[in-house]
């Protein structure tokens, strides 16, 4: 697994997504885009592609596709168009982009590609700060349940992912 963090700019989200699709064909990876305010840290998107890929392979998922299967993990929700709202749209986002796939050699080559579409207007680090407030707000944690534990506030998010899995 493999993430490229910076500001994407994104004139029309069809075509970015159809040509994030197509990298993805061309070598053998997933490829999915988070704004990054609704992505705690690594260890979030890392959770949501093991869950997905358990649930692909006991035949359990909700999506026909793994990169939309993650996306319902990272949001968890099992809802398409609520965890659409943890992608990115048309405009200028902080994002996260997750290369998922067997082999590293694969990884780099589809981050080599993307590097060099010029939807990244710079690759700065966008996951060293959580944007508390919207990660709360999205993921339904309380003050109250911040409150009754010394869990940081991306355990609580990591719990949510886990969730998901005893839900179904």
């Amino acid at each position: 697994m493999a993430l490229l963090e910076g500001r994407l700019e994104i004139d029309d989200i069809d075509a970015f997504v159809a040509t994030l699709g197509e990298i993805g064909d061309r070598h053998g990876v997933t490829v999915q885009a988070f704004d990054s305010r609704y992505v705690a840290d690594r260890r979030h998107i890392a959770r949501a592609v093991e869950f997905a890929d358990r649930a692909i392979e006991r035949g359990e998922n909700v999506a026909r596709d793994r990169a939309v299967e993650i996306l319902l993990y990272a949001a968890g929700r099992r809802q398409i168009d609520r965890a659409l709202e943890m992608g990115v749209g048309e405009g200028e986002y902080r994002a996260v982009v997750l290369v998922d796939g067997a082999h590293d050699a694969d990884e780099a080559a589809a981050l080599e590609e993307l590097t060099a579409l010029g939807a990244f207007v710079d690759r700065d680090s966008t996951l060293e700060t959580q944007d508390a407030e919207t990660l709360c707000d999205f993921f339904d944690i309380t003050d109250a349940e911040r409150a009754a534990t010394d869990a940081p506030l991306s355990a609580l998010v990591h719990e949510r992912v886990a969730l998901l899995e005893v839900e179904k």
